[in-house]
């Protein structure tokens, strides 16, 4: 097929992906080129390796179906990196169990003073890892810019510095991969692979509670990096010395270096925070939007990017260009519903309904999928949209303890950040709640 047939395809097919999953769309999707298109494969390049990662996890879906409305024909899509771009010789190495996000970098961050001491910290750290701040804590409530400043510092370190290896994970995943190695006795490997990395982060860390033997290894692991004047990183729900059933040991370590808090974003840096995300997206957004959109949502910033992502789905249902009418129109009435707090029984009840399950199902000791889930789902929202302790929230859903609430946060946390359908339904369940 001609060079120019297939930059026109991919044009459309731009288009119409950037509508079927508005939440994904990005700027950058202009440095996209058509590679190839025949046997019906669409080859499709990247800018970088963090680039086609995003694509592959979270615009496989929208891009194929995008293909297929386009050129009427049965199409997959492939995303590769330029091989024509010469590649800079990176002498870092990120072994993630976490996915490095291409948003989430230093120059997309926007600090304000919530947020300024974590972002500059950060940066020294990243340019100086083992010398600067060692160990750094990062901590604040859900949707605040921690785990945004975490794949920030990682790739800042990467690029900028020496460093070899960087090992950056959840605690959960840490923890998981602990028990792994004790069931297949391989502890020594775990250890090698965790205690010889010049810089290990760690999200989440409080969920190292009430893991006694995993807090005995992160222990030893955390003297062994601290010793060799190696990086580590954490970041929690809260300070240190709040963390339940954490041991004194561990509590006093995590002080020894600098201890950062993020605060809620004041309404200037909420502004700020829409316009960036907006530019993000390739979106033109007017500053009474931006200043609109700032005054309805103040609780944090994953919030409101779920905002602009219903503005930018109401533009594309309707055919519009985003206005102050739009937006109001999107996002309802919540100006009247600000002072109201959400409760458990109105989480309960959008998701029951969404994913047509029974709340004793929900109660229940049934482990299957399509109960499992929708239960976590209602734990995360709860645990984001109320002020409920996870010993309330497990109360609500069958009498589970917090650890179990936990869990189910993290690894939505975690799937919100990877697979674009459940951040769709997540958003979508948000917007049913906000209107119940």
């Amino acid at each position: 097929m001609a060079t120019q047939d297939t930059t026109d395809i991919l044009t459309a097919i731009l288009a119409r992906a950037r509508m079927l999953d508005p939440a994904n769309t990005r700027k950058w999707f202009s440095e996209l080129k058509a590679t190839r298109f025949s046997g019906g494969l669409l080859q499709i390049s990247c800018p970088d390796e963090a680039k086609t990662r995003f694509l592959r996890d979270n615009c496989k879906m929208s891009f194929t179906r995008a293909a297929q409305q386009v050129t009427g024909h049965l199409v997959s899509v492939n995303f590769h990196i330029d091989d024509k771009k010469e590649s800079p010789q990176i002498p870092g190495q990120i072994e993630a169990g976490v996915r490095i996000h291409p948003d989430y970098t230093f120059e997309s961050f926007v600090v304000g003073p919530g947020n300024r001491l974590a972002q500059a910290s950060c940066v020294a750290v990243s340019h100086s890892p083992g010398d600067t701040y060692n160990p750094l804590f990062l901590y604040g409530n859900v949707g605040l810019g921690k785990t945004h400043l975490l794949h920030a510092v990682c790739q800042e370190a990467q690029q900028e510095s020496k460093i070899r290896s960087i090992q950056f994970l959840s605690c959960e995943e840490y923890v998981n991969r602990f028990i792994s190695a004790i069931e297949q006795a391989r502890i020594s490997e775990f250890q090698s692979q965790f205690r010889t990395v010049d810089m290990l982060v760690i999200d989440d860390v409080q969920f190292l509670r009430d893991h006694e033997q995993s807090q005995e290894e992160f222990f030893h692991t955390f003297n062994a990096l601290y010793n060799n004047r190696k990086q580590i990183i954490l970041s929690a729900d809260s300070a240190p010395g709040q963390i339940p059933s954490l041991e004194d040991r561990l509590i006093s370590r995590f002080k020894w270096g600098l201890v950062a808090r993020i605060d809620p974003p004041s309404y200037e840096t909420r502004v700020a925070i829409v316009k960036k995300k907006a530019y993000l997206r390739g979106l033109s957004m007017p500053e009474e939007i931006a200043e609109y959109i700032a005054h309805k949502v103040q609780s944090n910033i994953r919030e409101l990017e779920g905002a602009l992502t219903l503005i930018h789905a109401e533009a594309i249902a309707s055919s519009q260009a985003i206005t102050l009418e739009l937006a109001r129109k999107a996002l309802g009435d919540m100006t009247a519903r600000a002072g109201r707090q959400t409760s458990i029984t109105e989480i309960i009840d959008v998701v029951t309904q969404y994913y047509d399950v029974r709340l004793a199902d929900l109660q229940s000791k049934k482990r299957h999928q399509s109960i499992a889930m929708p239960r976590q789902i209602c734990m995360y929202l709860a645990r984001s949209m109320t002020r409920h302790s996870l010993e309330e929230i497990g109360g609500h859903l069958g009498g589970r303890d917090h650890t179990t609430v936990l869990h189910a946060c993290n690894k939505i946390g975690e799937l919100e950040n990877t697979d674009s359908q459940v951040r769709s339904q997540l958003t979508e369940l948000t917007r049913q709640i906000q209107k119940a």
